[in-house]
């Protein structure tokens, strides 16, 4: 919001982790908090090292001279200068990247990177976004993940819901199967894609099954590697087909009983694959299937995909859930009706814990 919008306009933005993040002292927000908010990003950007990164974050979010009330196309232009390439280029790719470190430099600045001392001070600021939740419904066990898709680690499965065509969206849009692509992708020192395994594993089964110039049926499931996710401990992708392109339109149609049929055929394929793999495969990770670009509502999907979950439950599997949002997973609890369970680990909001898992 802040490199769309400009520091200009910080005081008309809903910014309350940064708000949080920049309390000199305590969670205390006063009405100076725009300039605080500003000299924390400030903060932030000056410890990227110098060299072209830098230089492009100052310019992203409008901290560089000359900068504070230039229009967002503008400051994006200078930053893609910055690293001699195409504006184009750099929206996909180092855009993305800046405003990562950005971030993770906020992190440490607001909350782990303080110490002891600041963290009794004030709360911190990664509990509400990076959080697992030990949740019960009825007699089964689940783990409820607070999280980007990418950042889950050590478990063994991870579904992705994906159209009937069984194309993947390029790696530099939003959702879940395009971050898992983006995720899974082999990549030089420098960034840049040697390999795109999953895409090429989907396309070989296209191929294999003759469905290359046809759709699947839904509710069709396809696993391939997990490519460079494997260092992650990731060690399966399933692919749920679940989304039907609307013939004509940028949209999609995805039908609950689909939704359902796929979690059922997911469970099915864990089954036939566990014994292959040493260990055996035992843990699975679910986003809420056509739920994004789909247009399902979030609360049909964890209904439908619940529906098929309770009725496979066995005792050798270990089920997760991910979203990525705190209010989203709220949504989730409440249509389950889930309570927490007795052990329920906490937010991650030490320092040893987020390492491990980013």
């Amino acid at each position: 919001m802040v490199r769309t919008e400009g520091l200009v306009r910080i005081r008309d933005l809903d910014l309350p982790l940064l708000r949080r993040a920049a309390a000199p002292r305590s969670a205390t927000v006063t009405d100076a908090w725009p300039v605080e908010v500003e000299n924390l990003l400030r903060t932030a950007v000056s410890r990227l090292g110098g060299g072209p990164l830098e230089e492009a974050a100052a310019l992203t979010l409008g901290l560089a001279p000359g900068m504070r009330d230039r229009p967002a196309a503008d400051r994006r232009r200078l930053a893609a200068k910055a690293y001699s390439i195409s504006v184009e280029r750099f929206r996909k790719s180092q855009e993305e990247m800046i405003l990562g470190q950005i971030s993770e430099q906020i992190c440490w600045l607001g909350g782990i990177g303080a110490g002891a001392e600041g963290a009794s001070r004030q709360p911190s600021l990664l509990a509400p976004h990076l959080q697992h939740r030990s949740l019960r419904v009825g007699d089964i066990a689940l783990t409820l993940h607070v999280h980007p898709v990418e950042l889950v680690r050590h478990i063994d499965v991870i579904v992705s819901a994906v159209n009937t065509h069984l194309s993947l969206p390029e790696m530099f849009k939003a959702s879940v199967p395009a971050a898992l692509r983006r995720a899974a992708a082999v990549r030089d020192a420098s960034g840049e894609v040697l390999a795109d395994p999953v895409h090429e594993e989907l396309v070989d089964w296209r191929r294999r099954n003759r469905v290359l110039s046809r759709p699947v049926p839904p509710g069709t499931v396809v696993p391939t590697g997990s490519g460079a996710l494997a260092a992650q401990g990731v060690r399966r992708l399933y692919h749920a087909a679940v989304t039907v392109p609307r013939h004509g339109t940028n949209d999609y149609d995805v039908a609950p009983q689909d939704v359902s049929l796929a979690t059922a055929r997911v469970l099915t394929l864990l089954t036939e694959e566990r014994a292959a793999f040493t260990p055996p495969l035992r843990s699975i990770c679910f986003p809420l299937l056509g739920a994004g670009r789909g247009g399902l509502p979030p609360q049909t999907s964890v209904s439908a995909l619940w529906a098929a979950l309770r009725a496979g439950a066995a005792p050798d599997r270990d089920i997760h859930l991910v979203v990525r949002r705190p209010l989203l997973a709220d949504l989730v609890t409440e249509v389950l009706g889930a309570r927490p369970a007795p052990s329920a680990p906490r937010a991650f909001d030490d320092k040893e814990t987020w390492h491990r898992c980013v």
